[in-house]
């Protein structure tokens, strides 16, 4: 209601401009949401309909994909494989990540600086241009054709963007919180899970995102270190479902559909945390 009428009492020139910028935000989301729609209807039809009649609705939608994929095609296998590996990545990326940036964000001490660029150029040096003697360390470490392979290096990738990122919010929070929190008798520790934490929701719902769908999405690293069918992961199982001279569209799109429901949900559900304050209602 307050929107209407701030809108009813602009000028001429405001209300263009203002419908503009919605009429774009429109198209640029029916550009977002149109391929994923047509993805789903896709998994309903055969191959043949796909591939005449790419845009259009199903003659006669046909569920029978998704139980073939999900049984037949060991898809349940690969969805709990990613499942354990984005699991597993993010723990160690947030446990690790927010007690290394609350360390530089609220301590200073003789080389923390240096501690912060080492961090920093985390970011900017990409891990994949190692991949030789990232490879090399693997297999000495006996952590080849393993969880743990993949897992390890995920956190690596992203525990750096994790720092940069959660050190701003921890920077942004009164410090009045943390004395008040003292003045209590809380330690470090019980400052940071009790105090800190809860107050940075924002920024743990943004690295959250920003870390948990490249790592569902991830391609190479599996294909390099998971070796065992039992083992792959999402994308990688996705491949397979691609023949040399010949591929089943409808069981591709079907995958596709659902290997993004996980991540959809994951935005449905840390959506909120993005519009809240960063210490709202923290002081009364």
């Amino acid at each position: 209601m307050t929107g209407n009428l701030r809108f009813s009492h602009t000028g001429i020139i405001n209300k263009v401009f203002i419908i503009i910028v919605l009429t774009l935000m429109i198209i640029y989301a029916l550009l977002i949401v149109y391929p994923l729609f047509n993805m789903i209807i896709c998994s309903l039809k055969p191959t043949q309909e796909i591939l005449l009649h790419p845009f259009a609705l199903p003659e006669s939608p046909d569920f029978s994909s998704y139980k073939q994929v999900w049984v037949d095609m060991e898809f349940e296998n690969f969805f709990l494989n990613s499942i354990i590996v984005t699991v597993c990545s993010m723990v160690l990326i947030l446990v690790f990540g927010s007690m290394a940036a609350y360390g530089i964000a609220r301590y200073v001490f003789k080389g923390s600086l240096l501690i912060s660029m080492l961090f920093l150029s985390g970011i900017i040096l990409p891990l994949k241009a190692a991949i030789i003697p990232l490879f090399m360390l693997i297999r000495n470490l006996g952590l080849m054709d393993s969880f743990l392979s993949v897992i390890f290096i995920f956190a690596a990738m992203g525990i750096p963007s994790t720092v940069f990122i959660l050190a701003g919010f921890f920077s942004a929070v009164p410090i009045d919180l943390e004395y008040a929190a003292r003045m209590d008798g809380c330690n470090d520790f019980t400052i940071y899970r009790y105090i800190m934490m809860p107050v940075i929701l924002p920024g743990i719902a943004l690295v959250t995102i920003y870390n948990a769908v490249p790592i569902w999405n991830d391609f190479f690293f599996p294909l390099v270190f998971l070796h065992s069918r039992t083992l792959k992961t999402l994308p990688v199982g996705l491949s397979s479902f691609l023949g040399q001279y010949s591929t089943n569209w409808t069981l591709v799109f079907t995958g596709l559909t659902i290997a993004i429901v996980p991540m959809i949900l994951l935005y449905t559900m840390m959506s909120k945390y993005f519009i809240k304050g960063l210490t709202a209602g923290a002081v009364k």
